[in-house]
């Protein structure tokens, strides 16, 4: 811990000169985000779909970074001495602060509470933005699960009716009838395909209706631990969603050059 300690305090010194009391806060910002620099090829690894391991790592090695950090400002000893980070403020509410104890020296619109206030309303503006781009998703997952299943509907069935058409052609009442079975076949495999289907899409609705209001599990959060955990937990949250937005656009704009590279390749065949 105390490498951590030492850690955040050479970049509130760094960065005192210019944010003063609150460089400590900024300091704790920072380290956030270098943690989830470094985190950044799992992430991108689990966006890709690598592997199911991936999309777990990136939150794991962050566990034991937040819980150093929740020690750190809630212990008064560190090592044997006074916890000195516990002196540092964010305007004016010790990091070392939870909400219970600003409520308790100021009330919610004191100088204490209109620090965590103003945390809240970040935590809840990255929860929205957060939520908004889960139903954005399970919105475009379901509809390509139904695009799916149409095209396999569809296939299924020319393929039935061409078996269908050779065996009238070729005038055999026995190939006929195996055409017919194979069309019936065809016909309950594509009804049978659809169903499930329709069973993902309403199991991705729930899905998708559940999760988004997970992120403002932060927010719960935020409000029980130390005012420096709450500034982690609102920095990787952010990071999150700002990063896997991005991801989708370089994939995106990846797919779209690719489909007028493909194009343009047709047209000049």
């Amino acid at each position: 811990m105390s490498v951590f300690i030492d850690l955040v305090a050479v970049l509130g010194r760094l960065l005192e000169p210019v944010l003063a009391e609150s460089a400590t806060a900024a300091a704790i910002v920072l380290f956030t985000v270098l943690v989830r620099l470094a985190l950044h090829p799992l992430s991108r690894a689990a966006f890709r779909g690598a592997t199911p391991v991936a999309g777990i790592l990136p939150v794991l090695l962050q566990l034991p970074v937040f819980f150093l950090m929740y020690r750190a400002f809630s212990s008064a000893e560190i090592g044997g001495g006074a916890n000195e980070l516990l002196g540092h403020r964010l305007f004016a509410a010790p990091l070392g602060d939870r909400w219970t104890e600003a409520l308790g020296e100021g009330g919610l619109f004191g100088e204490r509470g209109l620090v965590f206030l103003g945390l809240f309303a970040v935590v809840a503006v990255v929860a929205a933005w957060s939520a908004a781009r889960a139903r954005k998703t399970a919105a475009l997952m379901a509809a390509t699960a139904a695009a799916s299943a149409t095209a396999a509907a569809t296939v299924r069935g020319k393929a039935a009716k061409g078996k269908a058409s050779g065996a009238k052609a070729s005038g055999a009442k026995a190939s006929g009838a195996k055409a017919s079975g194979a069309k019936a076949s065809g016909a309950k495999a594509a009804g049978a395909a659809v169903a499930l289907t329709a069973e993902q899409q309403e199991l991705m609705r729930k899905v998708g209706g559940v999760l988004p209001l997970l992120s403002f599990g932060t927010l719960i959060t935020a409000a029980v631990v130390p005012l420096a955990a709450g500034l982690y937990l609102v920095t990787t949250t952010a990071w999150s969603v700002a990063e896997r937005a991005w991801l989708q656009y370089r994939k995106d704009r990846a797919e779209r050059v690719e489909g007028a590279v493909s194009g343009a390749e047709r047209s000049a065949m």
